[in-house]
């Protein structure tokens, strides 16, 4: 299926907090209970529409646990979004906490739940909205974009600029 962009997202936040069963909800529909802990990076994708344009999300989930830190950073690079994740039955961050960091950065925020689904498509969906919307606005210029594909259809970013790729129709 062809697209007209293709975003990079990260999903980023602390081991055990449920990286993976948030991309493998949004991109199987379905909630694994017991996952092995991500080595390294695991790659998802799935196609969104928005404004009747075809949207290809590349989803990127980071390992959570320090000893990967060093190599998941070079993951960032490029991203055009991010999920940070934390788990809320901890409640180590309360939501009104939570509310008020988003706000002071300029970030949506939602609690979501990938055992129930809830609010998991909306969170996706939302930030490829803001980023399109950026698009439109001319804050992302995707006509200067630097993209080299690699194995499974994974995208290689400019360093310097968000991975947003713009698809140009040859017929």
């Amino acid at each position: 299926m062809s697209y007209a962009y293709l975003f990079k997202y990260i999903i980023i936040g602390d081991t055990g907090v449920g990286k993976s069963c948030l991309l493998l909800q949004f991109t199987d529909k379905r909630f694994q209970p017991v996952h092995d802990l991500t080595i390294g990076v695991e790659f998802g994708a799935r196609m969104i529409t928005i404004d009747n344009k075809p949207i290809k999300l590349q989803i990127w989930d980071t390992a959570g646990q320090e000893s990967f830190r060093s190599i998941t950073r070079s993951y960032y690079r490029g991203a055009a979004g991010a999920l940070l994740v934390y788990d809320i039955t901890r409640r180590a961050v309360s939501y009104e906490e939570g509310e008020q960091f988003a706000k002071e950065h300029g970030l949506v925020f939602m609690e979501a739940s990938a055992k129930t689904a809830q609010n998991v498509e909306e969170a996706f969906i939302k930030t490829a909205g803001t980023i399109y919307k950026k698009i439109q606005d001319g804050v992302f210029d995707v006509s200067n974009e630097v993209a080299d594909y690699i194995p499974e259809d994974a995208i290689a970013a400019d360093l310097a600029a968000p991975a947003v790729e713009k698809v140009f129709d040859a017929g």
